[in-house]
């Protein structure tokens, strides 16, 4: 039904707070829904994307597995337009997926337009926001990767993990300078920021390096933790920062503003909130924003918990803790435009989904409907069935009709939400006559 036709109460919710659905097809470790929210990209272990269409109830709309990875998936990520998909696996390679190549009948044609293969398995491997054919790589005890694969010939260059210290701290030789110098640095994790301009980086000695995405230098590096960075999440207003590390410890961070002051010694991060777990001590898996980074989710290590945390960010307050699964969540993912939650089941590989379940408001459609709870036996009116004249009647309808005319060819630009409703995206080909076609 329309969200405009639903209860607004239950529209207005910033967070779901039901499981709805649990996705069943193969042992799924990392998931990602596309911008518009209409698809959910799930890697498998055996190295298999699916890709599920949440617009129909979450049938199969691609099969991505020609050509494809061979070890389990470790990261996914969509373009903007939704054409675009980029992978990361265990098997040493990143590949950039063409949805435009789905589904072709009779085509023996592979969805992979480019292929990169590093010297160990892979972490991290994120996309430019920008441009689909740029993305950063983070490797298993190795230094990380920029990608430009815009061009066929694919040029890549190596980023800086060593964390750049200000000019007093290498003059002055302090003891925290001369140990970062001297401590073995690996990049762990890495994403981009909304714009594409800069490139986060955590290391396991808890730095988190600053790249410029355009001369691919660090600008500027911060001293956070002293336990590995597990898990770096940029909200999409490009305000907050929230860091998983493996003290126990989510850390959000207000940051500054990085597009109009350049001048990276001015930056100052600031530690607004700090999640933890105290009476149990628990470890935190994966985090995400929703869509204006007033909520923050995680999910929780260990089979004694089996539960999603939503806090509020603005007073760092516990709101809701979401039930339902039955086995550990690894990976959890937000769905901005359809208020959802995806996360995977350590066990079974499992996709639960939690949403916004909207009460059946009929009246909506039929403004005098009403609900009774027993038949009610129906008494003619008197005069309901006799003839009337014609012309009579149609008078009496003009005289009543109102006037004022109403618009249905005119397109709304935003849903009930406020997410824009005609924004370009790409719509994946189904194969009506064959089924899901591996691509």
């Amino acid at each position: 039904m329309n969200l405009a036709l639903q209860d607004p109460f239950a529209v207005a919710k910033e967070y779901p707070d039901t499981l709805i659905t649990t996705l069943l097809y193969g042992a799924s470790v990392v998931i990602e829904f596309n911008h518009r929210g209409d698809y959910l990209a799930s890697g498998l272990t055996d190295g298999t994307i699916v890709i599920y269409d949440l617009t129909a109830n979450g049938a199969i709309v691609a099969k991505l597995s020609r050509h494809g990875h061979t070890r389990p998936v470790t990261l996914l990520g969509w373009s903007k337009c939704g054409r675009y998909l980029i992978s990361s696996s265990q098997d040493w390679s990143c590949k950039l997926w063409d949805l435009s190549l789905c589904n072709q009948p009779g085509s023996n044609k592979s969805a992979v337009i480019r292929e990169v293969t590093f010297d160990g398995p892979i972490w991290q491997c994120y996309m430019n926001p920008l441009n689909p054919f740029q993305f950063a790589v983070s490797l298993l005890e190795n230094q990380p990767y920029y990608v430009d694969a815009t061009e066929e010939g694919i040029k890549i260059t190596q980023l800086a993990t060593e964390p750049k210290l200000d000019a007093n701290d290498e003059l002055g030789g302090g003891g925290g300078a001369n140990k970062a110098k001297i401590e073995k640095h690996s990049t762990l994790v890495l994403t981009f920021t909304p714009d594409g301009k800069y490139i986060f980086t955590g290391t396991n000695k808890g730095w988190i390096n600053i790249v410029d995405s355009h001369t691919l230098t660090t600008v500027h590096s911060i001293k956070l933790v002293n336990a590995n960075i597990k898990n770096l999440v940029i909200s999409s207003n490009n305000r907050k920062l929230v860091v998983n590390s493996s003290d126990r410890i989510v850390r959000q961070i207000n940051l500054p503003d990085m597009y109009n002051v350049t001048n990276a010694d001015l930056w100052e991060f600031e530690v607004e909130h700090r999640y933890q777990d105290l009476v149990n001590r628990l470890q935190w898996n994966s985090v995400a924003f929703n869509n204006n980074a007033e909520f923050l989710v995680a999910s929780t290590y260990g089979q004694s918990s089996n539960d999603l945390y939503i806090w509020e960010t603005s007073m760092g307050s516990l709101v809701k803790i979401l039930e339902g699964a039955v086995e550990e969540l690894i990976d959890v993912k937000w769905n901005f435009p359809r208020c959802m939650i995806g996360s995977t089941g350590l066990d079974s590989g499992n996709i639960y989904l939690w949403s916004v379940q909207f009460p059946q408001k009929w009246s909506a459609l039929a403004p005098d409907f009403v609900e009774i709870e027993e038949n009610i036996d129906y008494e003619e009116g008197e005069d309901e069935f006799d003839l009337v004249n014609e012309q009579d009647l149609n008078k009496k309808r003009m005289e009543a009709e109102d006037i004022n005319l109403v618009d249905v060819t005119s397109r709304e630009d935003v849903d009930a939400r406020g997410f824009e409703l005609w924004e370009d995206s790409f719509v994946i080909r189904p194969n009506y006559y064959d089924g899901v076609v591996e691509s």
